[in-house]
């Protein structure tokens, strides 16, 4: 059974259109085909800055509560957002579940590997790879802790030297637009498929709070997600429509993404 969890947190972002998330999760649920649709209650307030990070104690919450909703789910979850974030509980639950041998294939524009010493908005969406290793907000860093070996950052185009020197320090395998096929290459064992829409081309997919320019066509990324084999859970991120309802060519590469995750899995 498939199980769409609905997170429309935005509170990890410090874009002044963060509030677009909420709509955009929502709407971005409803594009994917799914036995059940459970809705985690992110609560609408913020919170102050604590440790480098922006409404810490807002996110330590909608942390816990996505893990009880997550408590009574089984089979495969497509993880909705709501910023980048929202896909940490999920990502560790997997990790936890299959060991060394998950792979997260993480789509995105930026690196996401701040600190709350790096970063000085303290938007927690760029720390979250980071976090997954346990190198970011100790407050929110998660039980089970992926190994740098794990993961896969693929659409890179954007981020800062500080990024880039974690990254090329710990080992962490990164992809570009121009290569992105080869992020199949040796891949083995379950894969976690986590998708930032800024990774897609701007011209193509607008309604995203972070665009970047030269990313990664629609239809091709499409295609990569469509010949992974063994996914086990995914993610699909930072939606954020500017009325609140999707362009219609926009839900159309959230809806095909959502079939071709739940066809590979």
């Amino acid at each position: 059974m498939t199980t769409v969890l609905c997170v429309p947190q935005w509170q990890g972002s410090a874009s002044t259109d963060a509030p677009r998330l909420v709509a955009g999760a929502k709407r971005a649920a409803a594009l994917i085909a799914a036995e059940s649709l459970v809705t985690v209650p992110v609560p609408d307030t913020s919170g102050d800055k604590q440790d480098g990070v922006r409404a810490l104690a807002t996110i330590r919450q909608n942390l816990e509560l996505t893990r009880e909703a997550l408590a009574g789910v089984d089979g495969m979850v497509i993880t909705v957002g709501g910023d980048c974030g929202v896909d940490l509980v999920p990502i560790a639950r997997a990790g936890a579940r299959y060991g060394e041998a998950l792979t997260v294939l993480w789509f995105d524009a930026h690196p996401d590997c701040f600190t709350g010493d790096t970063l000085p908005s303290g938007a927690f969406h760029g720390m979250v790879v980071r976090t997954l290793l346990g190198d970011g907000p100790a407050a929110l860093t998660q039980k089970h802790l992926l190994t740098s070996r794990q993961i896969v950052l693929a659409g890179l185009r954007a981020g800062e030297p500080s990024e880039y020197e974690y990254i090329e320090r710990t080992g962490i395998r990164k992809v570009g637009v121009d290569d992105l096929d080869s992020v199949l290459d040796g891949l083995r064992g379950p894969v976690y498929v986590h998708i930032d829409l800024d990774v897609l081309e701007p011209a193509r997919f607008g309604s995203v709070c972070y665009p970047e320019p030269d990313g990664v066509l629609p239809e091709r990324l499409i295609d990569v997600v469509s010949r992974l084999d063994n996914v086990v859970g995914a993610g699909i991120t930072e939606h954020a429509p500017a009325d609140g309802e999707p362009r219609a060519a926009e839900a159309e590469v959230i809806r095909q993404l959502g079939a071709v995750l739940t066809r590979s899995k």
